[in-house]
């Protein structure tokens, strides 16, 4: 009897001991929503205005984008205070040093990236996997991408996390990979700008649209990535993907919502 008590107390410590252990989730406390705002310039380029008014552009390629609208193609109107690239394809990467040169941006990506493309040194937010970068009243988060980024550093996503407690998750170019489960852990991100483009280098429609049934649940996706190239996906492929999912918005390039 004494050592079934013995060790029936043993395991009533482990699970406390256990349950003590356990990592806390970073995602922060919801509080009355502030909308931000978000405009597709087309591919995987976006620009948020926050609600307190910080600009931040990921993967501004606009220049020479087939499907930036003509109005937005001035990099002379992006006055962002940083800049996120992904990765170092032109696709993503094109025009993040003009930008950055004329604005005096924070450039956030990889350090060897920054280094290769002669960002001004004062103006490198150099950064790794599991790196945070606050701007404003924005916390940028740098998760995890399975892709390439050759010849200049690793490929991630990001993860922006507003005053509100609300959080939007940009996912680079990738393919579907089991960590964006703790990415869903840890931040919960409420808009998913997706990569559903596929051709030759990204997830296709399906893999995107089973990445969300998998790990995700969001109140707002917006798939990207797609229509650019003749190789990638048109529209009508990634509706029919995600078939009557009503949390899906088709964004057109140019337009501007606020979530």
């Amino acid at each position: 009897m004494r050592r079934i008590l013995y060790v029936s107390l043993l395991l009533g410590l482990f699970a406390v001991f256990h349950a003590g252990a356990q990592t806390p989730q970073r995602t922060p406390l919801r509080t009355a929503k502030k909308p931000f705002q978000l405009t597709w310039l087309g591919h995987a380029a976006f620009e948020i205005v926050s609600a307190g008014g910080t600009r931040i552009l990921i993967d501004p390629f606009i220049k020479d984008n087939p499907s930036t609208p003509a109005a937005f193609k001035n990099l002379a109107r992006y006055r962002p205070a940083a800049i996120l690239v992904s990765h170092s394809h032109n696709d993503h990467a094109a025009d993040a040093v003009e930008i950055a040169r004329a604005s005096g941006a924070l450039v956030i990506g990889a350090s060897e990236f920054l280094a290769a493309r002669s960002v001004p040194e004062k103006q490198r937010g150099g950064g790794n996997v599991g790196g945070t970068f606050t701007v404003g009243d924005v916390t940028i988060h740098l998760v995890p991408a399975v892709h390439s980024s050759e010849p200049s550093g690793r490929p991630f996503g990001f993860v922006l996390t507003f005053t509100d407690g609300r959080s939007l998750y940009h996912t680079g170019d990738t393919w579907i990979f089991s960590d964006m489960s703790l990415i869903e852990e840890l931040y919960h991100p409420d808009v998913i700008l997706l990569c559903a483009g596929g051709g030759p280098f990204t997830q296709d429609p399906q893999t995107a649209a089973l990445a969300i049934e998998k790990y995700f649940d969001p109140e707002t996706i917006i798939p990207m990535h797609y229509g650019t190239f003749p190789q990638l996906a048109k529209e009508e492929d990634v509706r029919f993907a995600f078939g009557d999912d009503k949390r899906v918005q088709f964004m057109k390039p140019g337009e501007t919502k606020p979530f």
